[in-house]
């Protein structure tokens, strides 16, 4: 389903093979939240996605597992931002930024992450719409108005 959505957006995409189901109950379990529906469901069909630039528009599995870990337990970062507890990354611009569901409240929506200043602002009510508008980008900052 989400493989030929996706190829109909246009752009170049690569896929992945699909993600190992355990890795997701991994996510699920170390990181005590549900993975959001819809991006369970694009990782059982590509553990991962990458754009024609090569950035990673979803991580892999064990990348998501091990990039929301660090960035909920490294304790410099407890000094320069606000906590990562309620959001789960997913995915990155290539220059810094990530995207992330915000999983307290549970929400569909789409997040970026600003490195820079620690802002998360909304990108997107899908997981479908945020791939659309990456993949058919021009740059690594098209969520920016």
């Amino acid at each position: 389903m989400w493989r030929e959505m996706i190829a109909g957006f246009g752009g170049q995409v690569d896929f992945h093979g699909p993600a190992d189901s355990h890795i997701l109950d991994q996510i699920e379990q170390q990181l005590d939240q549900p993975l959001p529906t819809p991006l369970k469901q694009l990782l059982l069909e590509s553990d991962g996605l990458d754009d024609e630039f090569g950035t990673e528009v979803i991580w892999s599995a064990q990348r998501i597992l091990d990039d929301n870990q660090q960035f909920r337990t490294e304790a410099s970062f407890r000094d320069l931002y606000m906590p990562f507890d309620d959001v789960l990354f997913f995915g990155d611009n290539g220059g810094g930024d990530q995207f992330a569901f915000v999983r307290n409240p549970q929400r569909n929506d789409v997040f970026v992450w600003d490195h820079e200043t620690d802002s998360r602002n909304w990108v997107s009510g899908s997981l479908e719409d945020y791939l659309h508008r990456s993949i058919q980008a021009e740059g690594e900052d098209w969520y920016r108005a």
